[in-house]
Order: C-alpha cells, then sequence, then structure tokens
C-alpha cells in the first residue's frame, strides 16, 4: 500500500512537473527577443475555383505579381531592402523559376532581389516561408518574402506526374509515390474506419464556418482584390472583373446536400468532390525579417515565427503527414497542444484531417474556425503561405495568440510550423 501511494505521488509530481514545463514552454515563446523573425506583412488573393472561377485565365505569374504589388503596398517595405524571395509552387515546369522572377520584377522588386522557386508539394508555400525565416536566422539575408502560388486551371492534370523510370517502378516503396491521392485517402479511410458521414460531417461544418466568415467579413483584411480579364463561357466575350473574395465556398452545404454527391475514386467509395479539398487558383505572400529590423523600419509586426518541423511517412500513407509533423514542432516549441489556441491543418481530404486531429486529440473546436481547403479550395503551391496570413488574421480578431499551420504533403511526408501573435 505504502509503494502504491509512493507510485501515486511520484506520477502525480511528473505531471505537476509536465504542466510546469508546458506552462514555461508558453511564456518562454511570448517573450519578445531583437532576434525574433517576424511577420510585417501576410496577404492574399482571393482563392477561386479552378477552370471556371474568376481566375480562370490568369496566368500564375500575374496571380503573383499582384501579390507581390500588394504586399509592398500595404507594408511600405523598400523593395530595395529585400534581399531573397522564395516562391512555392508544385504544377508549374522547373516550379515556375524563370517567370516568377520576372513577376518580383514586374511588382517592383529591384534587379538586386533574388527569388529562387521550390517544389515540396503541398508545403510548398509553407516551405518557402520557412526558407527565408532560416535565412534570416542564420544571418544570411536581413529582409525576405515567403510566398506561394498556383494556376490549377492551367497546370493541373494527368501530366502533372512524370513517367518512373524502370528504377523507380522496380522498388515497392518508390512506386508507391506515384500512386494517386485520391485512391490513397480512399484506402487510408478505409482502413482507418473514417466513414463517409463522419467525412460529410467534417466537411459540412468546414463549408458552413467558410460561410459564415465570409459573411462577417473576416477575410477582408488578409485578401487584396485583383481586376482580371475574364472569358465568359457563355457569350465568349472578355470581359474585365475585379475578383474580391474567394468563390469557391457554397452557401447552406449540409451533411444531406453532400450525401447526393457521387464518389470520385471508387464506386462504393467514400470521397468526393464535396469532402476532397477544391482544385484552385491563388498566391499568397509573406513579409519577414528580424524584430530589431522590423523596429528599426518602423514596420507593423503582426507575430513571429518559432519553429517548423518536416517529416517522413510512408508514400500510401502521406494523409497522416501533420499527425506525425506536429509533435515534432510542438516539441521543438517547448509546448503542449492544449497552449495552442488555433490549428490551420489543410483539409486535402476530409478523411485524413479527420484522422490526425482525432488522433492528435485535437479540440475540434480550434480547429480552422472559419473553414479550410474543402470550403475554398487548395491552390497547391499557394496554401502554406496562404495558411500564415488567415491564421493571423484569425489570431487579430480573436485575441489570440499561439497557432499552428499544418499540412500533410504528396508521397509521404507532412509539415508543420508554429507562430505567436504579436
Amino acid at each position: 500500500m505504502a509503494k502504491a501511494q509512493q507510485r501515486l505521488s511520484q506520477v502525480q509530481s511528473h505531471l505537476a512537473s509536465s504542466e510546469a514545463d508546458i506552462l514555461r514552454g508558453r511564456e518562454n515563446i511570448l517573450q519578445k527577443s531583437p532576434d525574433d523573425v517576424v511577420v510585417t506583412c501576410a496577404l492574399r488573393t482571393p482563392l477561386t475555383r479552378g477552370g471556371k472561377g474568376g481566375f480562370k485565365d490568369t496566368a500564375a505569374a500575374d496571380l503573383l505579381a499582384h501579390t507581390f504589388r500588394s504586399l509592398i503596398s500595404r507594408s511600405r517595405i523598400d523593395p530595395n531592402l529585400v534581399e531573397d524571395i522564395s516562391v512555392g509552387n508544385v504544377l508549374a515546369p522547373g516550379a515556375g523559376a524563370t517567370e516568377y522572377r520576372a513577376a518580383a520584377l514586374v511588382a517592383g522588386f529591384p534587379e538586386t532581389t533574388a527569388v529562387k522557386t521550390l517544389n515540396r508539394q503541398c508545403s510548398s508555400g509553407l516551405q518557402a516561408c520557412v526558407d527565408i525565416a532560416n535565412a534570416i536566422r542564420c544571418g544570411m539575408i536581413d529582409i525576405g518574402v515567403g510566398a506561394g502560388v498556383e494556376s490549377m486551371s492551367s497546370q493541373y492534370g494527368p501530366g502533372a506526374v512524370s513517367e518512373f523510370s524502370e528504377l523507380l517502378d522496380n522498388h515497392p516503396e518508390a512506386k508507391n509515390c506515384k500512386v494517386p491521392m485520391g485512391a490513397l485517402s480512399e484506402q487510408m479511410a478505409s482502413d482507418r474506419k473514417i466513414t463517409r458521414g463522419v467525412q460529410d460531417a467534417f466537411a459540412a461544418r468546414s463549408f458552413q464556418k467558410a460561410e459564415a466568415a465570409q459573411k462577417a467579413g473576416k477575410f477582408r483584411d488578409e485578401i487584396s482584390p485583383m481586376k482580371v480579364k475574364w472569358l465568359d463561357p457563355k457569350t465568349e466575350e472578355e470581359k474585365e472583373i475585379v475578383v474580391e473574395q474567394d468563390d469557391g465556398i457554397r452557401a447552406g452545404m449540409t451533411v444531406e446536400s453532400l450525401g447526393k454527391i457521387k464518389p470520385a475514386f471508387q464506386k462504393d467509395g467514400s470521397i468526393h468532390a464535396g469532402n476532397a479539398s477544391q482544385v484552385s487558383d491563388g498566391a499568397a505572400a509573406v513579409l519577414l525579417m528580424k524584430r530589431s529590423t522590423a523596429e528599426r523600419l518602423g514596420q507593423t509586426i503582426l507575430g513571429k515565427f518559432v519553429c517548423s518541423s518536416v517529416v517522413g511517412v510512408k508514400p500510401l500513407l502521406m494523409g497522416i503527414g501533420p499527425w506525425k509533423a506536429i509533435p515534432v514542432a510542438l516539441e521543438k516549441a517547448g509546448i503542449g497542444k492544449e497552449e495552442v489556441d488555433v490549428w490551420e491543418i489543410n483539409e486535402a481530404f476530409a478523411s485524413q484531417c479527420v484522422w490526425c486531429v482525432q488522433e492528435l486529440g485535437l479540440d475540434e473546436a480550434k480547429v480552422n474556425p472559419n473553414g479550410g481547403a474543402i470550403a475554398f479550395g487548395h491552390p497547391l503551391g499557394c496554401t502554406g503561405a496562404r495558411q500564415v496570413s488567415t491564421l493571423f488574421n484569425e489570431l487579430r480578431l480573436t485575441g489570440k495568440r499561439v497557432g499552428v499551420t499544418s499540412m500533410c504533403v504528396g508521397t509521404g511526408m507532412g509539415m508543420a510550423a508554429v507562430w505567436v501573435k504579436e
């Protein structure tokens, strides 16, 4: 009895110690330092439906040029001070390296501002922001921009995946890298018993939250409207329109209405167009620098980058990426999941997002409080940077402090990052 009491006392002491460590971790990341890598501006274009929406006739580079112009205008940064730009992109040949360097010049950045592009699938936009943050942190640059862009209207389709060589095709795990994500997600939903009803309920909530947020004007401050030329499919007349808001958000979506949509990947499957991320177009950009630099330049500080993680998982289980990446990021930050106020977790498919949220034991009320990619789209290279603007906007509106962005990544990876609002 005495031993049992002693063991109970030890456990209680350990739990109290763990809780104290977590509280100290939150206190630590809320502290300010001149060396903090801070965000002074984060914005995006509206996200529009691929092949149908407001940007269906607009090139990705034009979306990016507009976003860069808006970033310069809104932040009032001297573009000559920006040393490097990193742009995430998935579908353009060469990740759009040539076009996006040109877009930066068109937007007003001088020839002295370097530009690179990268492709880490669905986390490309986040990776771009993290690369800039790390370059600032190590002293390589003082000021940079992390961005992401995708025109799925013009470049999405079977050609997005190259043919595998005999060497790759003959390796079982390597070969799995090219299995379509829809098929992977169907298998995952079946194996992990995530029913269509559960997926549709999650998707309906995403649409409902996004509809409510849009009606309340919650996205207005993070969006930069854009004037574009648009070909009317009915009249074939070219018009000039102003795209001001996300056009994929469907009003009045319910579990019942989603239940009428046919499965997309298997005849008896559970995944369909209503409970998976929308094919869409859009761009986003994030301005980063050290706190000391921001203060010297009189820049408004939205918040700071704390840390990030990137992990690999089995290619056939790519959807579990956030489940593995988020704990690594939290450990690096020294905080527990209870200390996170808002989670922006990409809704590639309701099946994988639901599973990750459940397995991590997250409070779903904190997850994508204004809806997610199911409701307003997932322009592949853009999403990771878009989440940053959405997260800081929500933290500002609610007076909360700590947020996490995360996503699963095609071919079997996951990525996450921890951010703190000023």
